[in-house]
């Protein structure tokens, strides 16, 4: 069997990771007390091997899915789902014999087929959704499901980095058509370019020029209310890296007040923290 491969993870992980813990401690202390509710549901889509090795220290800080099952008073069902078996094997041993975790190993579709499908609203049942990939490979299919159900709340690192590396240029000719369509396939459609290029006079025609980082995450922010149909969606924080530079903006996105308003008090906490205010 192949060695697991820890991921090396930066401040704004380890900050990403405190927030979702809360909210998640929140939510299913809420939850708990809800009798109408038969089940609330933990789901992580990307949960790797449960932990990973922090950057600052060199030593193993837990991953979202241990942070889960910490909590306290605890969700119904946990499913964890990675698409690399190595790690999905780790979590299994993890994780042990509970009977309230499930190992998924897969992909968008493994949420689409088999772990949506337990969390429909006419069940009384609800959920809380870690979409945390590595790079811009969430299928819109996804988070538009998800806020059609309106059962689940999600968390989704939109990775801003990855957009602008690959997609995001200057010069859009020059962006090759792979690229362009993963775009697509994570923003639903073309529409995410309107939002990209500002369109200003110049000395013989209009001119496109590429918009700021800001301009993307609100328009995203949008279309999870405007096409998804979640009803609450706080402005995102901006996770930046040691060069303060923006890798993702972790977003959150809810039919819930009261989720929303939990949610804006924790990370307004974090917003403004820096790389040296975190330690």
């Amino acid at each position: 069997m192949k060695k697991v491969k820890y991921d090396v993870i930066g401040y704004w992980s380890e900050m990403k990771l405190e927030i979702v813990r809360k909210y998640a401690a929140e939510y299913s202390k809420i939850m708990n007390k809800q009798a109408v509710f038969k089940k609330h549901l933990y789901i992580d889509a990307f949960a790797g091997a449960g932990q990973h090795i922090s950057k600052a220290t060199g030593e193993f800080v837990p991953g979202s899915p241990l942070n889960a099952l910490l909590i306290q008073p605890p969700f119904s069902e946990f499913h964890l789902i990675d698409l690399d078996g190595t790690r999905a094997a780790e979590l299994r041993r993890v994780v042990g014999q509970r009977t309230d975790v499930l190992i998924h190993q897969g992909e968008n579709s493994v949420l689409l087929k088999e772990v949506f499908p337990l969390c429909r609203y006419n069940d009384y049942h609800r959920a809380l959704c870690l979409l945390d990939p590595y790079a811009l490979n969430v299928d819109w299919k996804v988070i538009e499901t998800a806020g059609k159900m309106r059962s689940l709340e999600i968390f989704y690192s939109f990775m801003i980095m990855d957009a602008n590396m690959n997609v995001l240029w200057r010069d859009p000719a020059k962006v090759a058509a792979d690229q362009l369509a993963r775009m697509d396939k994570v923003c639903g459609d073309r529409s995410w370019r309107d939002a990209a290029c500002e369109k200003k006079p110049g000395l013989f025609e209009v001119m496109e020029e590429k918009a700021d980082n800001e301009a993307v995450a609100e328009a995203f922010r949008t279309r999870l209310k405007r096409i998804a149909g979640f009803k609450y969606v706080p402005t995102p924080v901006p996770m930046r890296n040691e060069q303060g530079a923006v890798i993702y903006y972790l977003f959150f996105a809810s039919q819930n007040e009261a989720g929303e308003r939990i949610v804006k008090a924790i990370f307004n906490k974090y917003r403004a923290r820096g790389v040296k205010s975190w330690r």
